[in-house]
């Protein structure tokens, strides 16, 4: 009988040796996760290691202004309030894990007073304290614990998350601002542009008998830039009031600066792939989901095995059915129980078959999540690379419509045979182009804003 125990013994042992080993992390693919922006079907090969996702916020984010609002909201902003409660929350379960390894204690008192046939009264009093112990044999608790500990990290690097796309959000609302702030100064330059040829026409028709069709198409165009101008007016409002529910404020004016006067990094490093594994946030808290679910499995595997429970009890009693009368005494017990679980109809088993289902699922978010990543970070470096081509190329087309409109005002000055669509159409394409100017800008800030998030963010 010894033999078949030690036997029986070491074979579950044997079998439970895997529910006490740490979570790993399993091979994930990263190999040619940033395209080359330089090609159109290579691959970026990343060997740098100080990315723009570990420098801090506020050297990527110079604006006073900016970082102004960037501070109000990271001390207000809801969301983040409300990741932080979670962070307290797991951090309270974790220490609960962690003290589920030691005995617990409870203390009661009871009191009886009794009577037979009206006669003497009859007082019984007991203070017991009890206590339980849980031997953790088989990993149950050290598996439970881990899984707190990962789900804590879990809503660490969602707290992280949140910040992360609080500053991104913010910084692309205030250059939205400073876009539709320079795109309405255009607007109203072209305006008095207009305004002036209108005029022009109206004068030449009264002194020479100009085409009033000339007068008209002068006013058409004038008018068309005014009516434009309420649009930008009423996107200005509408950003500055989404805005203020970032900032957790009623709407209000931004404070802001210039689009001309912001100072954005131009050089950037990305980092070798398997960094985004860390320095992402959602991508961290995917991997952690995975490591909680790889507990759990073993918790699940971990409840097939025998479960001890050592329990005892002191009390302080007179009850008479122990055998003891007044005064009281001390009465103490202990107990120790093993518990092998034979036949659960089947919830164990099923316990385990949707653990391990649980943490397949979890294992294809997480590769999902790092695929995604490296999309981001390939869409913002390429959107940067294009918008600053394409910067050099406007800004010259820009200078060209803008010696187009000179050179047609003054021939329609000089000749009364000069085509007055020309001026138009020359004003209505500087308009065009200048506006096309700002907002490529604008996505070149927004690439920035892009790549910070999408390589982590710096926190500090």
């Amino acid at each position: 009988m010894k033999k078949l125990i030690y036997i029986l013994s070491f074979t579950m042992l044997l079998s439970s040796c895997g529910i006490y080993k740490k979570y790993q992390r399993p091979d994930v693919l990263t190999s040619g996760l940033y395209r080359d922006t330089a090609t159109l079907t290579g691959y970026l090969s990343a060997n740098d290691t100080t990315t723009l996702g570990s420098t801090p916020w506020r050297q990527v984010f110079t604006d006073p202004c900016l970082q102004q609002l960037i501070d109000s909201a990271l001390a207000k902003n809801t969301n983040l309030l409300t990741a932080a409660l979670s962070v307290s929350q797991a951090k309270a379960m974790l220490k609960a894990a962690r003290l589920a390894f030691w005995p617990a204690f409870q203390i009661g008192a009871s009191g009886t007073l009794s009577s037979w046939d009206m006669g003497k009264a009859t007082q019984i009093y007991s203070l017991p304290l009890e206590g339980s112990w849980s031997v953790d044999l088989f990993g149950s608790l050290t598996n439970a614990k881990r899984a707190q500990q990962a789900a804590m990290l879990q809503a660490q690097d969602y707290q992280r998350a949140v910040q992360t796309g609080l500053i991104s959000q913010i910084a692309n609302a205030y250059y939205t601002l400073l876009m539709l702030d320079r795109q309405l100064e255009i607007t109203r330059n072209t305006e008095q542009l207009t305004k002036k040829t209108y005029d022009l026409m109206v004068a030449q028709k009264k002194l020479a008998g100009a085409d009033e069709s000339a007068v008209q198409s002068a006013r058409a165009n004038y008018l068309s830039v005014q009516a434009s101008i309420p649009e930008i007016e009423r996107q200005i409002r509408e950003t500055e009031n989404a805005l203020s529910v970032l900032l957790c404020e009623a709407p209000h004016q931004i404070p802001r600066g210039k689009l001309d006067q912001q100072s954005l990094p131009e050089t950037f490093s990305v980092g070798v792939p398997v960094q985004v594994l860390s320095n992402r946030p959602d991508v961290h808290a995917a991997e952690m989901k995975l490591a909680n679910c790889y507990y759990n499995v073993n918790r699940a595997r971990a409840a097939f095995y025998p479960a001890l429970t050592i329990s005892g009890q002191a009390a302080w009693t007179n009850n008479g059915g122990m055998g003891i009368v007044n005064p009281g005494k001390l009465l103490a017990s202990a107990v120790a129980s093993v518990t092998q679980p034979i036949f659960m109809r089947g919830q164990l088993t099923a316990q385990l078959r949707v653990a391990e289902a649980q943490q397949e699922q979890a294992f294809l978010a997480w590769q999902q999540s790092v695929l995604n990543a490296g999309s981001e970070v390939s869409n913002a470096l390429m959107l940067y690379q294009s918008s600053t081509r394409r910067s050099a190329l406007l800004a010259e087309q820009t200078a060209s419509l803008e010696r187009n409109v000179e050179v047609a005002e003054k021939m329609f000055k000089m000749s009364q045979n000069y085509n007055y669509l020309n001026i138009i159409s020359a004003q209505q394409s500087l308009l065009q182009a200048q506006l096309s100017k700002v907002s490529n800008d604008f996505y070149r800030m927004q690439a920035v804003v892009n790549l910070y998030y999408a390589l982590g963010g710096g926190q500090k």
